[in-house]
């Protein structure tokens, strides 16, 4: 189906896809089969960057899937635009952005709301398990996209998503703030300009789940109630059925395989970001895991991640381990140090040490001290946001949308830090050292590890 280039399909086919009862379900040829055969299609537009069609000083319409929860900041975050319609599978989940935005149309369903209002952009705050899925009906609609972290639930719908915002020349952006943080930047570019050398080793962690939510859980044959104010079904989009279990939503489903991603691709593309893009990272060559407690519903209570990425141009290898779970890596990586932070990430470098002990890399220090005390950073080489600290991620959107430069989370870049992050959950869900052949994407040693790179989706929901 997908012809893969270097971190991206040279080729894509996109198919219709018809509105279906989510008490269907079908394979993935299937669901390619009958949705050829589909009346209900999703049209793209002559003119993919339509969206593109309205005056610089004039408002987005903007459609927000996943109203409830992180989508109530997220809303509030493009608030200056026109918010015309929220939709939620929780009624009582989203009822603090449905008091705050009454004018705006209300829908459960994602695919009817982008069938029936006149959208120039989405925001999607939803589960993990249905970025993808509602992202690829925004951009084939030739719609902007702001979609939270991880970008997707699979390695291969980061390429997918990566394509088709090329394809469809709309801006994109990845929910990750760090990357709209000064801070943040101005680490990069401190490590681009070479002031702790040559960096072979990096470390990164998270105290995730911690008390957030619970991992190495089990399923069980326990039946709840589905609140009157849910639509299980859609809750369950893309994914398989399962019995409504108050375990799984409205939160906890960041700890199971079938919703979430566990504490690494909830964490990872916050706190590996600014290392990621400081060292150009790229795809790495293998990446081998230790955990304990994983099972085939649920992420690890700990995993321990290594990853070998290769020679970059006239950067060197780098070794990059990753920790959650409460694990960490050793304190006496940084210098005077007598203990680490909950989460952060230590870049070791020839000259010297940068450890940052925020999850968004937006502060960090030089080390040791002495070393740098009269260190003066170098002249600013990327942009920097406009906004508070708390917008600048979606002003920076925004102005894409409008015409502006590209933002820097934009899916160019987001499908990588994303691909990165979640083969480390391919390479602990296969249990084997992955030897990772990122031109095809591809597992070379490991074929059970196929399964866990893409997957199977409901009726309905699915994408190609």
């Amino acid at each position: 189906m997908f012809s893969y280039g270097a971190r991206g399909p040279a080729t894509l086919t996109l198919i219709p896809i018809q509105l279906i009862d989510m008490t269907q379900h079908a394979d993935r040829r299937d669901f390619i089969k009958y949705s050829s055969l589909a009346g209900a299609s999703i049209l793209v537009p002559a003119h993919a960057g339509i969206a593109r069609g309205y005056a610089c000083n004039g408002k987005l319409n903007v459609g927000v899937i996943g109203a409830g929860g992180k989508g109530n900041r997220d809303a509030r975050g493009v608030e200056g635009e026109n918010l015309v319609a929220l939709c939620d599978v929780d009624d009582s989940r989203a009822a603090g952005s449905y008091k705050r935005y009454p004018k705006a149309k209300r829908y459960r369903d994602y695919r009817v709301m982008m069938d029936k209002e006149k959208l120039d952009a989405v925001v999607i705050s939803a589960p993990d398990h249905s970025h993808a899925p509602a992202a690829v009906i925004a951009l084939q609609k030739g719609l902007h996209v702001y979609c939270q972290k991880p970008l997707t639930h699979t390695v291969e719908e980061a390429r997918v998503l990566k394509a088709l915002a090329v394809k469809h020349k709309v801006s994109t952006s990845m929910g990750n703030q760090g990357t709209g943080m000064d801070g943040l930047r101005q680490a990069v570019e401190i490590v681009r300009a070479g002031a702790i050398g040559e960096v072979r080793e990096l470390h990164v962690w998270t105290n995730r789940p911690g008390g957030y939510w619970k991992q190495g859980l089990k399923r069980d044959d326990k039946i709840d109630v589905i609140p009157a104010t849910m639509r299980w079904d859609l809750f369950l989009g893309p994914a398989p059925y399962r019995p409504y279990q108050k375990k799984y939503a409205p939160f906890s489903w960041r700890g199971f395989w079938d919703y979430g991603t566990g504490a690494l691709g909830d964490m990872g593309c916050h706190i590996l970001n600014m290392p990621f893009m400081a060292l150009e990272l790229g795809a790495p060559s293998w990446v081998e895991a230790e955990s304990v407690g994983g099972t085939d519903d649920s992420a690890p209570l700990w995993s321990k991640v290594v990853y070998q990425f290769p020679q970059r141009g006239k950067l060197p290898p780098v070794k990059f381990t990753w920790y959650d779970g409460g694990k960490k890596p050793p304190v006496e990586l940084v210098p005077g140090a007598t203990k680490l932070a909950g989460g952060g990430s230590i870049m070791v470098g020839s000259k010297g040490v940068m450890y940052s002990a925020d999850d968004y890399g937006r502060t960090f220090q030089l080390l040791p001290k002495e070393r740098f005390q009269d260190y003066k950073p170098p002249a600013p080489t990327l942009p920097r946001a406009r906004g508070g600290t708390g917008d600048k991620i979606y002003n920076e959107w925004i102005d894409d949308c409008k015409g502006g430069p590209q933002c820097m989370a934009s899916f160019d870049y987001a499908a990588d830090l994303t691909e990165t992050v979640l083969l480390g959950n391919v390479a602990i869900r296969a249990a084997e050292k992955i030897h990772w052949d990122s031109v095809n994407l591809r597992a070379t040693n490991c074929p059970k590890a196929e399964e866990f790179i893409r997957k199977e989706y409901s009726w309905g929901f699915g994408i190609s």
